[in-house]
């Protein structure tokens, strides 16, 4: 069999809202999930042996049991009761551990091109049942879906059909470390007991993704971008000064509506054009410590 290769795209949280804690320690959510073009390349090659191994041109990328295509294709395996050994090859792109979706991203396209390249005919639903016990973003991956409402921790997706268009974005990722688990342990902190939607300047109406779904449908980027909302951010710059520096170093370098994604560190804006994106980009070459890309809705 020749190698398997498929595409492993980022997403963006283009709104984020943390409703409560539950009682197994997570947190309720409202997310409004965006697919967008950058992406890192899955190679599937089986192997002689019944073993998998992780190979990546990314030294942070783990190679054993905690790495989650690792975990999807284990688990995949396991399901189907099928005794074969994967080499799985990451060549990365989408940074690591910045709230991009990078690993759960990796995980879905596993899923996806084991289910085509061993002809299973395994149904996206199933595929979702398995990859719902990977990560909570796992299962906008496989939902195909550009746009989608994430509910629950972020896996119960529900796939929007009524935004059409495609929009362009500047990503700028800090060199920073941001634990998620770090971020919402510092969020209950904040909050102290009370309720999460009452700690807020937003009235419930700018709060509501339903608003910001009528935004994507027709209005331009510079009016969208007043919708979108990050619950987390307050936790992550309270975690990290440093990555609300940037946040103002951006917008004084003229990046405007610029919002975290996930818990950070990576930050995002939508912008008009391509070319007004290229022109932002060139103005942040110049720091060594900041990654940028360009991407689009993918």
């Amino acid at each position: 069999m020749k190698p398997f290769r498929i595409k492993s795209y980022a997403k963006l949280n283009l709104y984020l809202e943390v409703l409560r804690k539950r009682k197994d320690n997570y947190h309720q959510i409202v997310t409004l999930f965006e697919k967008i073009d950058l992406c890192d390349e899955i190679s599937l090659s089986p192997r002689p042996d019944k073993k998998i191994q992780i190979i990546s041109n990314h030294p942070a990328i783990p190679k054993g049991r905690t790495n989650l295509a690792y975990r999807a294709a284990s688990l995949l395996m396991e399901k189907t009761g099928i005794r074969q050994g994967w080499d799985i090859r990451i060549d990365k792109r989408i940074p690591v551990a910045a709230g991009l979706g990078g690993g759960s991203s990796n995980a879905a396209s596993v899923l996806l091109g084991l289910n085509r390249a061993l002809g299973l005919n395994l149904s996206r639903r199933k595929l979702v049942s398995y990859a719902k016990t990977l990560g909570a973003d796992v299962p906008f991956f496989l939902s195909g879906a550009a746009f989608a409402v994430g509910r629950g921790r972020g896996e119960n997706v529900t796939a929007v059909t009524a935004v059409k268009r495609r929009f362009w974005h500047l990503l700028a990722v800090p060199k920073i470390k941001v634990s998620t688990k770090t971020a919402y342990a510092r969020l209950d902190k904040l909050l102290d007991g009370r309720e999460f939607a009452q700690v807020t300047g937003l009235t419930k109406a700018a709060r509501d993704v339903k608003i910001l779904l009528q935004a994507l449908k027709g209005k331009k980027a510079p009016l969208i971008r007043n919708f979108f909302f990050n619950r987390l951010e307050t936790a992550s710059f309270d975690l990290c000064p440093k990555l609300k520096h940037w946040k103002n170093v951006l917008l004084e370098l003229g990046v405007e509506g610029i919002y975290m994604t996930g818990s950070g560190p990576a930050m995002f804006s939508m912008v008009s054009s391509r070319k007004e994106a290229v022109l932002l980009f060139r103005r942040l070459s110049r720091f060594k410590d900041l990654d940028t890309f360009i991407a689009r809705t993918a």
